[in-house]
């Protein structure tokens, strides 16, 4: 292409037929592959006029010690090929379009150095560790319990008992059996994992992210929502990131691990823009695969600065062959997408589609944020993967429900805005659609069943669930913004009886919604960020897991071991068919403050009881509620959730008196009526 195309001729010209009839390559083979038969580098790039590769032997500052002009191929795609195994040689390319050149990495990396500044062909075979043929995924539960956790938050604490050179890191995931301060008894880590009960850990990003300097300071911290080579581990998590190969390896250690000790791993994935758009995709192909206005300037749906083209045929595919090698080469067991709704249903529903034909019907978790940040110019012809397009997806692909968070505990941009739990009026009816993860119709939001929905309160973004009630209850509009600007922190750290109250009310409301259940690493022991509500590159010393706090808030940890080991006994709450709606039913949401509703728990003659009773009172004084015909076994009352665990339970029949904020969750053997269970 000798002539320079303008970013709107560009467009034009990507969008033409015979563009995509001669230059669209449905292989799935670019990047750099190796191994004993030698290597292949193959690049898509199909207006360039020259491509050259650059061979080096380190991923730093060295010179190259070869440079091999590739030859074009079919479909726009350049091929290099060579007999040697180049394992371990990192490369780039000059990319050269018109009269410009322009030095690059490869977007189709599966390995890189330093701060992805040169890519690395692997041979991946041989960055397994021991046992990985045999690395599978435990058995699916019950009941899918997804924990939002970070790698560097999980292990940076000083007094959790990690190794100091790999607190931060990968590694410390495989170290399984610390303590608070070595103490012994109080486990930290994979062991107190264990014993919360958790079934999913999501990890947020782990592949390469341009935020953090991998060569720089160990304390420097980011969320990690800035991707740059999709395709590989971020470095900076790594005990030795200038080594490609040994991020790979240790992340595959990590998932290792997490399945040995009975968790199935959730990969955070961000396509829906990356940290710069001067990138390896735009240096490669310029303005193909970022999404553009009308007059050729970059959309930015995503607030970032760029949206990914998902819906052209080369982004599209790239996203689903990424997908797919994470599953594949790392053993991921699900994807977690980031503003999924800047992405086509139609991508997500290929992505669904295939990751079922490979591994098994629903077997692979798909879900995310059904929204953006603005909105995005997707070309015509395609959906957005929001909400309000829930019945084009695929019935598996999930979405997070900031109804049932917002319902709970007040608007999530407004922090002195109250929910139900915690002094908000008019909400009963809101809650009551929660419980049946909005199947039941006539809410503001209508799923088709309650596989589609995560029903939560907290996430990475905004407000911690604690500090959200704590700035809401305890605070004024006079001192809300000295709160806010962190000058007055020590109102985070004490614990005032109401906001306790709230806070197990809000746990005990979500807890009992059907749909998939998901929560914020820390929320368990009222995590705070100190009011932070977009801690993305605050310090790692305010964004760790503070396990001291965990023992502080141990009776808090409790009610969570309880409620999660007590939902995996409760099948009419676990249901994720689309009749499950049709088991809660003899629905109250008319009183103030009070929301009742019974739940038929029968399956296969398995559970606690036949018929589950559940209310909660956020009114700041006692209510009595009729209990249905029968004698109820008390499982949670009061805020005490292990009242199910013990062999001689309270009974209750008649009138029952609901306490001061706070829920209830009561069992009967007996069979419904018929008649009771429409």
């Amino acid at each position: 292409m000798t002539k320079k195309m303008t970013a709107r001729e560009l467009k034009r010209f990507y969008a033409d037929s015979t563009f995509k009839k001669n230059y669209i390559y449905d292989g799935h083979d670019l990047g750099a592959a190796c191994g004993s038969d030698g290597t292949v580098f193959k690049l898509w790039s199909p207006v360039a006029d020259r491509v050259e590769l650059h061979l080096y032997p380190d991923g730093d500052e060295s010179g190259c010690i070869r440079s091999v002009s590739m030859e074009r191929g079919e479909k726009g795609v350049w091929m290099y090929r060579t007999e040697e195994c180049l394992h371990g040689t990192y490369y780039d390319y000059d990319v050269s379009i018109g009269h410009e050149t322009r030095r690059t990495g490869d977007p189709y990396a599966r390995a890189c150095g330093i701060n992805s500044r040169r890519s690395m062909a692997v041979e991946l075979g041989k960055t397994d560790p021991e046992g990985w043929e045999s690395d599978q995924a435990p058995k699916r539960q019950r009941e899918d319990i997804i924990y939002e956790l970070h790698v560097k938050e999980f292990s940076w604490d000083g007094s959790a008992g990690f190794p100091e050179e790999l607190r931060g890191t990968y590694r410390a995931f495989t170290v399984e059996d610390t303590t608070l301060f070595g103490d012994g008894v109080h486990p930290t880590g994979i062991r107190y994992l264990k014993e919360l009960g958790v079934t999913h850990i999501q990890l947020m990003p782990v592949y390469d992210f341009g935020s953090v300097d991998e060569a720089g300071d160990r304390d420097q911290f980011n969320w990690g929502y800035d991707p740059v080579c999709y395709n590989v581990p971020e470095g900076s998590y790594s005990t030795d990131p200038a080594r490609g190969e040994v991020r790979i390896k240790e992340l595959k250690e990590l998932v290792q691990t997490l399945h040995r000790n009975g968790f199935r791993v959730i990969m955070d994935v961000v396509y829906n823009h990356t940290y710069s758009a001067d990138s390896s995709f735009q240096r490669v192909v310029p303005w193909y695969y970022y999404r553009q206005e009308e007059d050729g300037t970059l959309s930015d749906g995503s607030g970032c600065g760029n949206d990914f083209a998902a819906e052209r045929e080369m982004a599209a595919s790239f996203i689903l062959d990424s997908v797919l090698y994470w599953t594949e080469e790392y053993h991921m067991d699900g994807f977690r997408f980031d503003l999924m709704g800047l992405l086509p249903t139609e991508l997500m529903n290929r992505i669904q589609e295939e990751l079922d034909k490979r591994y098994g019907m629903g077997e692979k978790l798909i879900y995310g944020e059904p929204w953006a940040a603005n909105e995005t110019p997707m070309e015509p012809g395609f959906h957005q993967a929001l909400k309000e397009n829930e019945k084009r997806l695929n019935p598996r692909v999930a979405m997070f429900c900031d109804n049932t968070r917002d319902a709970v505990k007040g608007h999530v941009f407004e922090a002195m805005e109250p929910g139900f739990v915690n002094g908000g009026e008019g909400l009963e009816r809101e809650i009551m659609h929660a419980a049946s993860a909005w199947c039941d119709r006539g809410g503001a939001f209508h799923a088709g069943s309650p596989e589609r929905v995560l029903s939560y309160v907290s996430a990475h973004d905004n407000l911690t669930l604690w500090d959200k009630l704590i700035l809401s209850m305890t605070r004024n509009d006079h001192s809300l913004a000295l709160h806010m600007s962190r000058c007055d922190r020590k109102g985070f750290y004490e614990r005032p009886e109401e906001v306790m109250r709230a806070y197990k009310l809000a746990v005990s409301v979500y807890f009992t919604c059907q749909g998939r259940l998901f929560f914020l690493s820390g929320e368990e022991f009222a995590r705070t960020k100190e009011g932070d509500d977009n801690s993305f590159e605050a310090p790692i010393s305010l964004n760790r897991l503070d396990y001291k706090r965990a023992y502080e808030f141990e009776e808090l940890v409790h009610f969570y071991k309880d409620l999660i080991a007590l939902r995996k006994c409760l099948p009419g709450l676990c249901d994720k068919s689309e009749e499950a709606g049709k088991r809660i039913f003899k629905k109250n949401a008319n009183r103030k403050g009070v929301v009742s509703f019974q739940v038929d728990n029968r399956y296969r003659g398995e559970g606690l009881c036949d018929t589950l009773f559940i209310a909660y009172n956020s009114r700041r004084r006692p209510v009595k509620v009729t209990l249905p015909e029968g004698e109820w076994e008390a499982f949670l009352k009061d805020g005490d959730s292990g009242m199910w665990r013990r062999p001689q339970r309270e009974t209750y029949s008649g009138l029952l008196i609901l306490p001061p904020v706070s829920a209830v969750i009561m069992g009967r053997k007996t069979e419904m009526k018929q008649e009771a269970a429409r």
